[in-house]
């Protein structure tokens, strides 16, 4: 955590670890949002805390329904993304090309009509997309707020061969703004405190058939406010070059945990956000570990088995012996 983190947050952070109860688990992460030093630089952990509080909600709500949520999507992957646009964006065809689902994909709106997730590899860790029903001025799923609420990011795709294709993407940031998730290029340093801000990468689709100064007069546009990439799903074009940036936006990094005495291995990482500690580590490996926890050490970067505290903010990559 970028902010020395108070007494009652690390209390806090601890009765989160060892809870055991959907209730008890709300308590703690409310006593750490409210405890949470408000400093800059501490806007991805609260956006974090409160992105949890959503998804225990949302599974507190799917339980009290004895045959379950129809719409719920099981979280998977390093990374919740769901994908968001007007009708025939494109976002059927961007999971069949970078999942294994199998989505159905035609020329005519609405094809999709509820959650669809599929698995993208990026590197080696997988993220899950969610293709969403079209949103429109006039239509929004009435279940897609809690659904889009507790996801990590969102792919917005704009269509720049089809009429009306800016304000169609005005439409659905218009609509979840609507309902307290503002879709975002970066998290603001303050704002509604209802307000779950989404990040959000504009993804421009079918850039085989756009022309380029259709393209860039979106890119014009919105650079000021979405990250923005040309892809074609449908002639594999600008793949790579999404995931990266996509990768970028959710501002996570890999953490390999090497067992005292053994040789690490560069797989199966630890997925966390920026600003996560040695300690948020130990966390994750064991519940009880932070408690026992003495030091650690870290290789990485100019870092090659230096011993390092508790506190220790870790990068994209490191690889941490955590000695008790």
């Amino acid at each position: 955590m970028p902010a020395k983190p108070t007494v009652q947050y690390r209390g806090a952070e601890a009765r989160f670890r060892a809870a055991r109860t959907l209730d008890d688990r709300r308590l703690a992460l409310e006593e750490m949002l409210a405890s949470l030093p408000k400093q800059e630089g501490t806007e991805r952990i609260e956006l974090d805390i409160k992105r949890r509080l959503a998804r225990l909600r949302f599974e507190v709500e799917r339980r009290a329904l004895k045959r379950g949520m129809s719409h719920h999507v099981d979280f998977e992957g390093a990374a919740q993304v769901v994908l968001l646009g007007a009708p025939s964006s494109g976002k059927s065809a961007l999971l069949g090309a970078v999942t294994r689902a199998e989505p159905a994909v035609a020329d005519y709106p609405f094809t999709t009509t509820r959650p669809q997730p599929g698995l993208m590899p990026f590197e080696d860790v997988q993220l899950q997309l969610v293709d969403l029903p079209a949103i429109t001025a006039q239509h929004m799923s009435p279940w897609m707020p809690s659904l889009v609420q507790t996801a990590d990011a969102a792919l917005l795709l704009a269509d720049p061969t089809a009429p009306g294709v800016l304000a169609g993407v005005e439409e659905v940031a218009d609509r979840l703004a609507d309902v307290h998730v503002p879709l975002v290029g970066c998290l603001p340093g303050a704002g509604d405190p209802q307000d779950l801000p989404l990040l959000t990468l504009l993804v421009i689709a079918k850039a085989d058939l756009a022309r380029d100064q259709d393209m860039e007069v979106i890119e014009e546009l919105y650079a000021d406010r979405f990250p923005t990439v040309r892809l074609s799903a449908v002639s594999r074009v600008g793949l790579q070059a999404m995931k990266v940036a996509l990768w970028k936006l959710l501002q996570l990094v890999r953490v390999y945990n090497k067992p005292s005495g053994k040789k690490a291995e560069r797989t199966d990482p630890f997925v966390l956000p920026q600003g996560s500690t040695v300690l948020d580590l130990a966390a994750r490996v064991h519940a009880e570990l932070p408690d026992r926890l003495a030091f650690a050490r870290v290789w990485g970067g100019k870092i090659e088995g230096q011993r390092v505290s508790r506190d220790f903010e870790l990068r994209d990559r490191d690889v941490v012996e955590l000695a008790t």
